[in-house]
């Protein structure tokens, strides 16, 4: 067992000290660091977004540069809406959040599947259309290797997360800058040599557009032009993971965040703009087994030579490399944002609540692990076919924009007595919401039987998931006030208190591992009672102040914790005290309730020699697969450690009706 740890340790990394003043600045991401993490999921678009919509013009290429135009006033728009939502909700969240307090819970839990959804697709297009990069270049014959290769990203990419946000981005940070690089040069260099071509390439545009309108009518043109934006609607995906992962940027949050969605936005739109243009500009055309882009980089600097050596084809293999790099760097927007919405939901019980449950390297652990798995089964089904994956994960996309910017334009319009500025920001909400679900609707249309319908099935079981995870925890939630109404409100008898005095070491002890001062506490201390009646002479209260994702979002918050947790532990023994009985408490901060009430109980079990701890566990009148899935099993696993130890150990069943 400490072989495996020590091996464990090596790959994730040492645990970090949360109660460390430095820690969250430490794991947090400067603006830079965020463009990398966050920011390249929206820059990544570009190898396949301006792709899917060039392809979509078909014999209309000339429009192109339209097309280009529209492209970078959308990103614009959404841009600028999302650092208005990111101003207006600076603890992060994102699209769930912001549909679940400007549209409602119903609303919330459709825009949180979608994006779970959508992150998970995140990291499937990314690896996928990575690998495609690579495979552009490489020998026909080995394709084959393609879809291992993809699994391999796949599971350095599941290592470097489980070491922590911080790691993960800083390791791929330089091959960041190298896609900024070797993209700068060739579409710097394929506009800037065609430079003299712009004014003719304009005349054309122009001509041909008249002679398309003749031939097909302007409704015909626009809704060639139209079919071909919303296809290459892939193009904005990714904008939103900035919002969505404030909470892991670093002070002052919302200053960080803006200076992240600028850069991301600016780099996207003269990036995609960029390759749309000279995709006309060199007259590309689809190849067998090569992407456009790599059709496009070959025409630019192919044939570029220094002193008769070739140096093009090198520099075009490394831009294609570059590319996938970076695409991997964007699977990173799934693995960062997705456990962070997990865990959302997961406090808001739409999810299991261990989703928000950090590891000792402060990482979302579990989500971060179904996160890969998903994914590695979207791979496995689609084969990392790119032109599949696309349609699936443009859908969902479009769902959360399209929310976030309804209830933006609600809370505008709401705002307007408030707000000096609320008529510019309805105007751009409103745009952005009727932008972003015409995009909607047109792939919903035009994909559906190519994908689409794959994409709004799983999201539809994963609502419907939520929806069941959430009545089965208020059925529970109603049992516990049964016990918190017959408990907690009865008056505490004044006749029987005991001044405080120092414990007795030498005195029969129960040790109580309690969490809020509810019911469930009261109802163990009760139990302990009825079962060894005036055996216990001292008890000791012990709670674990559960660092989650909810909660790291600072120092001053993990403060807050501690402070709430302390005053329930004082509300147990005031009450013991009140009783007659002598008691104390003990708390623990930690990011693993397990561990730390071990270390805790096994502390005190040796300074109290006759003691006992006492956990509390729910026991449904029917046990069902799923309630081990959804109710975790820490006093269990306490008990286990504990006896391993040599320290007395009792698990109290606490009664639940079916639920």
């Amino acid at each position: 067992m400490a072989q495996e740890d020590s091996l464990w340790r090596k790959v994730i990394g040492q645990p970090r000290d949360v109660m460390h003043p430095d820690t969250f600045h430490r794991v947090s991401l400067a603006a830079f660091l965020a463009w990398v993490g966050l920011g390249a999921d929206g820059l990544s678009s570009s190898a396949y977004g301006p792709e899917e919509g060039f392809r979509a013009l078909g014999e209309h290429g000339h429009l192109a540069p339209l097309l280009a135009l529209m492209t970078a006033a959308t990103i614009a728009i959404i841009s600028l809406a999302y650092s208005n939502m990111i101003e207006h909700f600076p603890g992060g969240g994102g699209g769930y959040l912001v549909a679940t307090k400007l549209l409602g819970s119903s609303a919330g839990v459709v825009s949180g599947s979608a994006l779970l959804v959508d992150y998970v697709l995140t990291i499937t297009i990314s690896v996928s259309s990575g690998c495609d990069q690579l495979f552009s270049f490489l020998p026909a014959s080995w394709l084959a290797a393609k879809l291992l290769l993809a699994f391999g990203v796949l599971a350095t990419l599941l290592v470097l997360n489980l070491r922590g946000v911080r790691e993960s981005v800083t390791v791929l940070a330089p091959l960041f800058v190298g896609f900024l690089v070797t993209h700068a040069v060739l579409l710097g260099w394929g506009l800037f040599s065609h430079v003299g071509e712009l004014p003719r390439l304009a005349a054309d545009t122009t001509d041909a557009l008249r002679e398309s309108s003749r031939s097909l009518g302007w409704g015909g043109v626009a809704l060639i032009l139209l079919r071909a934006y919303s296809l290459g609607g892939g193009t904005y995906t990714g904008i939103e993971a900035v919002s969505n992962g404030v909470g892991s940027l670093r002070e002052p949050r919302v200053t960080t965040a803006r200076r992240t969605m600028l850069l991301m936005a600016v780099s996207l739109a003269l990036t995609a703009g960029g390759i749309l243009v000279c995709y006309q500009l060199m007259n590309v055309s689809p190849e067998q087994g090569r992407t456009l882009n790599a059709v496009l980089f070959d025409r630019i600097a192919g044939d570029w030579s220094v002193g008769g050596v070739g140096v093009g084809r090198a520099l075009v293999i490394a831009a294609l490399v570059a590319e996938a790099v970076l695409l991997f760097v964007a699977a990173q927007a799934g693995f960062l944002d997705g456990p962070r919405v997990l865990a959302n939901m997961s406090l808001d019980s739409w999810m299991p609540h261990r989703f928000a449950q950090l590891s000792d390297r402060l990482v979302a652990q579990h989500g971060v692990i179904v996160m890969a798995l998903a994914a590695g089964v979207l791979l496995l089904y689609t084969r990392g076919d790119v032109a599949t994956l696309v349609v699936m994960y443009a859908i969902n996309v479009f769902i959360t924009f399209s929310l976030s910017l309804l209830g933006m334009s609600r809370y505008s319009w709401g705002a307007r007595r408030t707000e000096p500025h609320w008529r510019r920001r309805l105007a751009l909400h409103v745009v952005g919401f009727v932008t972003c679900s015409g995009i909607l609707c047109v792939i919903v249309f035009e994909k559906l039987r190519e994908g689409a319908w794959i994409t709004l099935v799983i999201t539809a079981g994963v609502i419907l998931t939520c929806r069941w995870v959430r009545a089965h925890y208020e059925k529970v939630r109603g049992e516990l006030r049964r016990l918190d109404d017959a408990l907690v409100s009865v008056p505490v008898p004044r006749g029987a208190a005991v001044e405080p005095a120092p414990l007795d070491a030498s005195q029969p002890t129960a040790i109580i591992c309690v969490a809020s001062y509810s019911g469930f506490g009261l109802h163990q201390i009760l139990s302990i009672q009825r079962s060894f009646p005036g055996f216990f002479k001292n008890y000791v209260f012990v709670s674990v102040a559960v660092v989650d994702s909810g909660r790291f979002k600072g120092l001053e918050e993990v403060g807050h914790l501690q402070a709430a947790v302390e005053a329930d532990l004082d509300r147990y023994v005031e009450w013991m005290r009140a009783h007659g009985f002598q008691a104390e408490r003990e708390l623990v901060i930690g990011t693993e309730a397990v561990a730390s009430a071990e270390a805790a109980c096994t502390a005190l079990a040796r300074r109290f020699p006759r003691s006992v701890v006492f956990m509390g566990k729910l026991i449904f009148e029917r046990e069902r697969w799923h309630h081990r899935l959804l109710h975790n099993e820490t006093a269990l696993a306490i008990q286990r450690r504990l006896q391993f130890q040599g320290v007395q150990a009792v698990v109290l069943p606490i009664r639940v009706m079916e639920a």
